[in-house]
């Protein structure tokens, strides 16, 4: 295979790989920005990918699946933020229920739904641009799903919203001085209901693309760690839109990768290739110790009668 085919496909992969990561990150980010700690983005896309499974086997219809993933994962996020906003739960605790009870639910789902084997799924088919489509390496930005255009708009759309926007104003306040922000009228509740909402639902779209567009089938337990990794790249590109997709690039980059060299045949056991992008995880993290700075308010409730 000639090298340019070689780097296009490699490419081709990172992309695939990087924007399920990007979509969970995404919300994460929203969610922590308005100070909800939340480990449960694997869970609410392990949701996505269920849901968006069911619905486009039940349906045949691709985009109705898709929003009904988002709607149903924004859902477990409403959950989410209802234990750690309205009742004070230990918001570690509430994401790692959620992350237990979306593997067990949706294994059982998938044993009901599809336990005839691997069932293929309808897919969301690539957009091609005539022409642009054939450039050497760049046409591979030219021949994506519709999903990833929308994640391209997402990351600038959510720079702008964070940091030129009222509401990103009255977001980060509640993340960073909550009482401040409650004294100055606004309603920390109402905007930690939104944001994790938000988050749930960016999380199903990252499962959606995971069932419908990545594997194009479901399989028990396949977001397998990728929402912890986008966890690690949200912190990784310390809570801002532009760093954390890139850090994300760089983690589909990696597992891309080790993809590749499982390939090769080399007589390296797979599991040492498997747990490459992990260690690329925790060696990004240990880079960053006490440089990246969270929420003032990340994890921490807050009630009125705090004033």
């Amino acid at each position: 295979m000639p090298p340019i085919a070689i780097l296009t496909d490699f490419l081709s992969a990172c992309l695939r790989l990087t924007v399920p990561l990007t979509f969970a990150a995404m919300g994460g980010l929203f969610s922590e920005r308005s100070g909800v700690l939340n480990i449960g983005l694997e869970g609410m896309m392990l949701t996505g990918a269920f849901v968006s499974a069911a619905v486009a086997l039940a349906t045949d219809q691709v985009w109705l699946a898709v929003g009904v993933a988002f709607a149903v994962s924004a859902l477990v996020g409403m959950l989410h933020a209802y234990l750690c906003v309205s009742l004070g739960v230990n918001q570690l605790v509430s994401g790692l229920a959620i992350n237990l009870t979306a593997a067990g639910l949706t294994t059982y789902g998938a044993r009901l739904l599809f336990d005839s084997g691997t069932v293929e799924l309808p897919s969301i088919a690539p957009i091609v641009i005539p022409g642009l489509h054939q450039l050497p390496i760049a046409g591979i930005l030219f021949r994506q799903d519709l999903l990833f255009y929308w994640l391209l708009l997402l990351i600038p759309a959510s720079t702008y919203l964070l940091f030129r926007t009222r509401w990103g104003l009255v977001l980060r306040a509640v993340g960073n001085a909550p009482r401040a922000a409650d004294t100055a009228g606004v309603s920390v509740t109402q905007v930690r209901y939104i944001s994790v909402m938000l988050c749930g639902g960016l999380c199903g779209l990252a499962g959606a693309y995971l069932a419908l567009v990545h594997v194009r089938f479901f399989a028990e337990g396949m977001s397998a760690g990728k929402g912890f990794i986008a966890l690690a790249a949200l912190i990784f590109g310390r809570w801002h839109p532009v760093s954390t997709a890139l850090a994300c690039l760089l983690f589909g980059a990696t597992e891309a990768l080790q993809l590749r060299i499982q390939a090769l045949n080399l007589n390296i056991p797979y599991q040492f290739l498997t747990m490459l992008p992990y260690v690329t995880a925790l060696l990004a993290l240990m880079g960053i110790a006490g440089k990246a700075t969270p929420p003032a308010a990340l994890g921490l409730p807050y009630t009125k009668e705090n004033l």
